[in-house]
């Protein structure tokens, strides 16, 4: 046996809009991808969903940019 098992699936935004609006933004792609690993079978108490809005960009761009990708 592999024993306990954690994901953690990690939402990002990019630096345009508000921060309210990238933070719910990132939350809810997520929370996206945590449900599609449950559909697929994955335990969904295995699962952590974190949300880290404009904080922490995949790509850093300046403020008010979008990122195209």
């Amino acid at each position: 046996a592999i024993g306990d098992v954690r994901l953690v699936v990690s939402g990002h935004a990019d630096r345009s809009g508000t921060d309210d609006y990238n933070q719910s933004l990132s939350q809810d792609r997520a929370n996206a991808a945590a449900q599609a690993l449950v559909a697929q079978g994955v335990g969904a108490g295995t699962i952590e969903a974190r949300a880290y809005g404009e904080s922490q960009p995949v790509f850093k761009t300046a403020d008010g940019v979008r990122e195209p990708g």
